[in-house]
């Protein structure tokens, strides 16, 4: 899937016929995360390797995409499909969303970019209990925080395809070279964040269930 999404982001770039890269869902969630009951074990480097690699192209691939980016969250989001919004040019989301990033109760570590986007959105301390603590932010919130452009009702999401149609058919080129400039500043700290954010998960893969609590206070 990973591989597919990025082929496709990167294909779409290339595509003078495509002016606005939208991702959305399918049924009641957005994105459930990845499925940790298919994940590699430590004792497979080759295969982390591998999964890891696929991951930092996909969160490579949102960091460089030249054209709007545009992200509609119809359902409750977990893990790098809320990590990976900060990378999103704009995004819309149903009231019935939450986003949560329980990467800590996995013994896991973030990515995404979030270690270095979630703190200048929605400040230190927010960003350290969603990306520590795995807290539940709801849609309203999300809003508030910055990390959510617009919300809408869950039964008139209709309003934002017609949104984004609107959007779509505005000139292409001013909103390439604006997001070009803006881009600029920070575009070599996302993919740093990347890189460094893979290294540290690969080594906690290695680490297995070291990192896993063994006690409880």
């Amino acid at each position: 899937m990973y591989k597919e999404l990025t082929d496709l982001i990167n294909n779409s770039a290339n595509d003078d016929t495509v002016n606005v890269l939208i991702l959305t869902g399918t049924g009641d969630f957005f994105c459930s995360g990845n499925d940790l009951s298919q994940q590699p074990t430590n004792s497979n480097s080759d295969t982390v390797e591998q999964i890891l690699c696929l991951v930092k192209n996909y969160v490579n691939s949102l960091i460089l995409y030249p054209k709007l980016s545009i992200c509609i969250v119809n359902g409750p989001a977990i893990g790098i499909a809320v990590t990976t919004l900060a990378l999103f040019d704009l995004v819309f989301a149903s009231d019935k969303a939450y986003f949560r990033t329980p990467f800590t109760s996995l013994g896991l570590t973030a990515e995404g970019c979030s270690t270095y986007t979630f703190p200048k959105i929605m400040g230190a301390t927010k960003a350290c209990e969603m990306l520590y603590l795995g807290y539940k932010m709801d849609a309203a919130e999300a809003k508030e925080r910055g990390l959510v452009t617009q919300v809408y009702k869950h039964n008139c999401m209709d309003e934002v395809w017609k949104h984004v149609e609107n959007i779509s058919s505005l000139p292409i080129e001013p909103i390439i070279k604006t997001k070009e400039m803006i881009r600029q500043w920070n575009k070599h700290t996302l993919l740093k964040a990347n890189d460094l954010e893979i290294e540290v998960l690969l080594e906690t893969y290695h680490k297995g269930s070291t990192y896993r609590p063994k006690s409880k206070i």
